[in-house]
């Protein structure tokens, strides 16, 4: 990988996108390279948890890469906005809780990418923003469809069509991010949350996702059946009978997600 760096350990895979010198910014290569890398993680059964995040100290993802863009054609760019929401959607479904570690900016298709994970956690110094509509394009990324879906459709509107950028205490406030944390803390706040999540039954969080994520796009009948159907699921599990037996004989579960 050029553009992509990986680092796993005890169970958590940190994936950082590694290109410095133009803030992160994705271009094709970038993008294949992350969709590489997040279908072979959603086959592996040893990682847990994943976390996404951008090398160095200003950004997590600038946006796509203008100097890219610029020149292609009408066909050209729908095909990439087909390839990083294609990317993005894997992320969003893989069987992996997903957090985003926002380390600076997060604008256009960063936006758009940490928006694809589950949890987003920001450090203080994070700007979010969809500048699209300020360069003659719109949000390509699935950043229409997520945006509004997280924050509302009156906020997601404005934000969008007057390209602002907003600091991370905004994006809190607005449902945008889960946390905020000083620059030096992110990691380690990131890294606590996915050990935390993991001392659960990591195939009901998985189903949860799951139901979570094809849910919102049922309808409410659709998706309660869909719910109940997964519920039943789990009851087929030995983490469901040892996380009832640890309850019933007060003490702490010990799953094996399966």
């Amino acid at each position: 990988m050029e553009n992509i760096k990986v680092k796993e350990e005890n169970g958590i895979s940190v994936i950082c996108i590694d290109r410095p010198k133009s803030l992160n910014a994705l271009n094709t290569q970038t993008l294949k390279e992350l969709g590489q890398v997040i279908n072979d993680i959603s086959e592996r059964k040893d990682i847990y948890t994943v976390i996404i995040t951008g090398s160095g100290e200003k950004a997590f993802v600038a946006g796509a890469d203008i100097t890219e863009m610029k020149s292609k054609s009408a066909i050209e760019g729908r095909e990439m906005a087909k390839l990083a929401q294609k990317v993005f959607s894997n992320i969003e479904n893989m069987p992996q809780v997903v957090i985003a570690a926002v380390n600076g900016y997060a604008l256009g298709g960063g936006c758009e990418l940490s928006m694809a994970c589950d949890i987003r956690l920001a450090s203080t110094n994070a700007k979010f923003g969809q500048p699209e509509v300020g360069l003659g394009i719109i949000p390509g990324f699935a950043g229409t469809q997520r945006l509004p879906r997280l924050v509302g459709k009156g906020i997601a509107k404005e934000l969008i069509f007057t390209t602002d950028m907003i600091d991370a205490k905004e994006a809190y406030r607005i449902g945008l991010v889960n946390k905020v944390y000083e620059p030096e803390e992110l990691m380690e706040k990131t890294i606590e949350l996915a050990q935390k999540i993991m001392k659960k039954g990591l195939f009901a969080v998985s189903l949860a996702k799951s139901a979570i994520n094809n849910g919102l796009n049922m309808d409410t009948e659709s998706a309660y059946a869909f719910e109940a159907n997964l519920f039943g699921l789990c009851f087929s599990t030995d983490d469901q009978t040892e996380g009832m037996s640890a309850f019933i004989e007060k003490r702490k579960a010990l799953f094996k997600g399966c």
